[in-house]
């Protein structure tokens, strides 16, 4: 499964899939085919499960094993 650590994630949490759905604002049926990669997982979803899950979106996908996001760069005020 490519997208196996989105689950372990939400399985951690020992939350469903309609829960994360949720705040996601998704339907579940949108959810669970993004878990089990048979829909594109948009990049503003790929962030929002990045926030929700205190990680960043390369753990997300398996381009690195370190699960601590990386750190924000502060917005220059104008």
């Amino acid at each position: 499964m490519k997208y196996e650590r989105i689950r372990n994630l939400r399985e951690d949490l020992d939350m469903t899939q309609t829960e994360i759905a949720n705040i996601l604002n998704v339907s579940q049926r949108t959810y669970s085919r993004y878990e089990n990669d048979e829909r594109a997982i948009p990049i503003e979803i790929f962030a929002e499960l990045a926030d929700f899950h205190n990680t960043s979106v390369d753990y997300l996908i398996g381009l690195t094993d370190v699960k601590k996001p990386y750190p924000r760069n502060k917005k220059k005020s104008d």
